[in-house]
C-alpha cells in the first residue's frame, strides 16, 4: 500500500519509515471503535486518490461521467475499489461484533482491505 502525506499543500509520497511510523500510531489504539476503523479506511481511499492528484476521493468519483477518456478510466477504477473497501470492511467489521473474528488492529485491518489496480 502506497502511502501520502501533505507537505505544504503538496501530496508527495511517505517514505517507509513515515509509514511504519503512521501505522504504528493507528495500531497504538488499545481498543479502536468503529469509527477509528471508518476513519483508517476513509484515508487509504483519500490517499488512492491523492496518489492520482485529486483532492480526495470524491473529488475522484465525480469524474465518472468526465468526457476526458482518462479521467473517467481512473474514476469508474476508483469507484469499483472503493465499493470492494468499503463493502469489505463493513462485512469484517459486522463479524467482529458478532464475536466471529478477533478484533484486529487497525493498522492489521488496513492490510486485509484490497489493493486498486489503476487502468494503464
Amino acid at each position: 500500500m502506497t502511502m501520502f502525506k501533505n507537505v505544504n499543500g503538496i501530496q508527495t509520497k511517505m517514505t517507509a519509515k513515515e509509514e511504519a511510523e503512521f501505522l504504528a500510531s493507528v495500531s497504538s489504539l488499545a481498543q479502536p471503535k468503529l469509527i477509528d476503523f471508518q476513519i483508517a479506511v476513509q484515508t487509504v481511499i483519500d490517499e488512492a486518490a491523492r496518489s492520482k492528484r485529486f483532492n480526495d476521493g470524491v473529488a475522484l468519483a465525480s469524474y465518472i461521467t468526465s468526457t476526458v477518456e482518462p479521467w473517467a478510466a481512473q474514476a469508474q477504477a476508483f469507484v469499483a475499489w472503493r465499493d470492494d473497501v468499503w463493502q469489505y470492511a463493513y462485512s469484517e467489521l459486522t463479524k467482529v461484533e458478532a464475536g466471529e473474528r478477533e478484533k484486529p488492529t487497525v493498522a492489521e485491518f488496513l492490510l486485509e482491505l484490497p489493493e486498486i489496480v489503476w487502468p494503464s
